[in-house]
């Protein structure tokens, strides 16, 4: 048994702190209380200047997408900030479930031939991660792309009605074998013309089931309004719980992005929209992604081809003049490890070539496996965002082991965003029950996890001890994390 002694206790419901003692055997918390003996502990640890909080659930990460829980099992950059569980899934990409083992709709993310794929089911996923011992708890959502991508392959069009019953087939399984929702990455060309009466069909299935739906919005730019009017219509029309994925206030969008807000905010009576984000302002997009959208294609050898074809690289180049390219930063390069972290414009003058230039010549060398990133987003806009009663908390991230830092750049959202997030919710004078609830029992309640959440009598014992706004130690299932 493991006992925490007079502590105090914020225990995520939003109730006021409490001094007390926290008996856990096993898996669970059993005795909350003062004055437990400590004959009843194997392990004891002094709480007198601690604060003990629920673990924090990461309501969007990216560890999955990135075959890091593989890779990095451990997952010590979420663990040090707090968190005890994630939820992956997201964008419409998940591992599971799968019809023929491809791993295809995480390609925007990773190289898919770092792991050998057996498992089929979220069940037999599971049972995976199981086996290789991951350090955090791990729930998935259904990614919509991934099932389509089965059914229909790259090919972008309408699914058949006969297809669209096999989907909620899969989907329902999946559901019952313990998906936390459905995703989609609308922003993504694979699902971009997806259109809105088959999105109505699935969702409406995630709705009857009481799961969550997610969305990546379609556009984040011009046709923000569009992308969040549809979201707002589909909540309606289904009845669904619905996350907007990291609603953000990308720079030269700011009257639109408050727009949109006034929106979400007006449509509170008869929706139930939440939008997940974090304190930071970088952006990570595919290098792709800043190509005229007629040049850009599912298929890699299409884009290339865009490029290399006289006329159309001149109209692309014309295009891409018109971007702010200098401040963008290779944050991924696959095969061209030498370029990360390096700025496009820096890159131009090593080169003695126009920053365009050097772009389409990434594009070639990597074949678009490339991520830049950009500090893109307004903070005067974002960070009141955290104290919003409809925000959550998501890293937006993966986890990363010391292997592969060099080869990728680490953002600080993937080791610090649950602790910036207190550091300045608190500096804002908003009460510590408050600012742990949000990262608890809420995210726990909106996506139906049990006995997480919250620190209660027969509730998993997923406990952080926080000395100020510091993690001192983290408790997961009962078993308390080395920090060191």
């Amino acid at each position: 048994m493991l006992l925490i002694k007079q502590v105090q206790i914020v225990d995520g419901s939003g109730a006021k702190p409490f001094f007390g003692d926290i008996l856990v055997n096993g898996q669970k918390i059993v005795a909350i209380g003062k004055n437990i003996s400590k004959k009843k502990a194997s392990t004891v640890i002094d709480g007198l200047g601690l604060v003990a909080v629920p673990g924090f659930i990461d309501v969007n990460n990216d560890s999955d997408h990135h075959l890091s829980l593989f890779t990095n099992p451990g997952q010590k950059d979420f663990i040090d900030q707090g968190i005890t569980s994630i939820i992956g899934g997201q964008c419409g990409a998940s591992l599971a479930p799968l019809m023929y083992g491809s791993l295809a709709s995480i390609g925007h993310w990773v190289n898919t031939d770092k792991v050998n794929v057996d498992w089929m089911s979220v069940r037999e996923l599971h049972q995976v991660l199981a086996r290789i011992g991951l350090g955090i708890n791990f729930e998935t959502l259904v990614g919509y792309s991934t099932i389509r991508r089965d059914l229909a392959g790259a090919e972008i069009r309408d699914l058949t009605d006969s297809e669209i019953k096999v989907f909620i087939s899969i989907l329902e399984q999946a559901l019952k074998e313990g998906a936390l929702g459905l995703s989609t990455g609308l922003g993504f060309l694979d699902s971009k013309f997806v259109p809105y009466s088959e999105i109505k069909k699935i969702v409406s299935v995630v709705s009857k089931m009481d799961k969550v739906y997610t969305t990546h919005l379609r556009d984040e730019r011009d046709n923000l309004l569009q992308s969040i009017e549809e979201t707002l219509m589909l909540s309606r029309e289904t009845g669904a719980k619905i996350i907007i994925s990291h609603f953000r206030p990308l720079k030269g969008y700011e009257k639109i992005f408050s727009e949109a807000l006034s929106l979400i905010e007006k449509s509170l009576v008869d929706s139930n929209i939440y939008f997940d984000i974090n304190p930071f302002t970088e952006t990570i997009f595919p290098i792709h992604s800043y190509l005229p959208y007629w040049a850009q294609s599912e298929r890699v050898e299409i884009m290339l081809e865009n490029i290399r074809d006289l006329e159309k690289r001149r109209l692309i180049v014309k295009e891409l003049q018109n971007l702010n390219l200098q401040e963008l930063i290779v944050a991924d390069a696959r095969g061209q490890e030498s370029l990360i972290g390096k700025s496009l414009l820096e890159l131009s003058q090593n080169r003695e070539k126009d920053i365009v230039s050097v772009a389409l010549e990434i594009m070639e060398s990597t074949k678009m496996k490339t991520m830049l990133m950009s500090k893109s987003l307004n903070s005067d806009l974002l960070l009141p965002l955290l104290t919003h009663p409809r925000s959550l908390i998501g890293s937006n991230s993966a986890s990363l082991s010391s292997s592969k830092q060099g080869r990728e750049l680490k953002l600080e959202r993937a080791f610090s965003t649950f602790t910036k997030y207190l550091e300045i919710v608190l500096s804002r004078g908003i009460p510590m029950e408050s600012a742990i609830k949000k990262i608890t029992s809420l995210p726990a309640q909106i996506f139906g996890l049990k006995s997480r959440g919250i620190i209660k009598e027969g509730f998993i014992a997923d406990i952080v001890l926080l000395k100020g706004n510091e993690v001192f130690s983290v408790i997961i299932n009962g078993k308390n994390k080395d920090l060191s």
